[in-house]
């Protein structure tokens, strides 16, 4: 750019103009992923629907992704909600920090590392057989995130325990069966006790769908990619603005802001995680508690 160019184009208003759009109010920007389906519950807190888990797509070897993550809200009063790197074998921060607190065998720094542990959410693809709170959803294909609890149902689906009964491959189009997701509120968290898979059943006589629906499945190895998970620096940054307001520099701490430090407003009340029946409503309930 020449002198006379620059000298044309050194405008007060344009400095102005672009100070002001940098100061107007941001639009909150939703990023909820259209491929999940959740369950809507009704006005006494029950819900129920009927949905049919999938098999691998074509190149995955597992009908499920499973993943580690954290969400806790530390001291300073900031949330620290991102996934773990032992999802994928690799040291993660905040693991290691919750076992120096759990090896100081101090009741108090155990308790707090309780309230920092993982946790364990899965993902699969599933077909919507009945929603009635949503009939615009049946017969069409979603992910699922789910927890422990349901999990559970489906390992005890492939590996009864009892004599009388015979294993089944819930992810199967032919030999599989149907789950109908019974959510009743216990203690104001979900509960699954009541779910059940239904008798095995082909999802479909006709072929041609059966493959028209495994063709509109999602790939699950995104989960578990890489690009899914922060570095062990970035999050150990992040784990020390949580914990301290501070990042570690070498062996240098600074301050996360340039500005005078203030003691942080600490939320008092109780914030309690939900119960391991409802694991994977954890990290839409702790970001929801985030934005407030």
């Amino acid at each position: 750019m020449s002198l006379q160019t620059l000298k044309r184009s050194n405008s007060l208003d344009k400095l102005l103009n672009a100070v002001k759009e940098e100061s107007a109010p941001q639009e909150k920007k939703s990023y909820v992923d259209e491929r999940l389906w959740k369950p809507e519950l009704d006005k006494a807190g029950n819900g129920y629907a009927v949905i049919r888990f999938l098999p691998a797509i074509e190149g995955e070897d597992m009908p499920w992704a499973k993943i580690w993550n954290h969400a806790f809200q530390g001291p300073t009063g900031q949330w620290y909600i991102e996934n773990s790197l032992t999802t994928v074998g690799q040291k993660d921060p905040v693991s290691e920090h919750n076992t120096r607190l759990w090896n100081t065998g101090l009741e108090s720094d155990k308790e707090i590392a309780r309230k920092q542990k993982r946790k364990l959410q899965y993902y699969s693809n599933i077909y919507i057989v009945s929603d009635s709170k949503h009939p615009e959803n049946e017969g069409k294909v979603f992910l699922f995130r789910y927890g422990k609890k349901i999990f559970d149902k489906l390992m005890a689906a492939m590996q009864p325990e009892f004599e009388d009964e015979s294993p089944i491959n819930p992810f199967d189009f032919w030999e599989g069966a149907n789950f109908k997701l019974k959510i009743r509120k216990v203690d104001g968290y979900w509960n699954y006790d009541k779910s059940e898979f239904e008798a095995p059943s082909k999802l479909s006589d006709d072929d041609g769908k059966i493959e028209e629906i495994w063709k509109k499945q999602y790939s699950l190895n995104e989960f578990t990619a890489p690009t899914n998970f922060k570095s062990y620096e970035e999050l150990k940054t992040r784990l020390d603005a949580v914990l301290s307001g501070t990042v570690s520099v070498g062996n240098v701490v600074e301050q996360m802001s340039d500005e005078p430090i203030e003691t942080p407003k600490i939320d008092t009340k109780e914030v309690s995680a939900p119960s391991n029946d409802s694991d994977e409503d954890t990290m839409d309930y702790f970001q929801k508690l985030a934005s407030e």
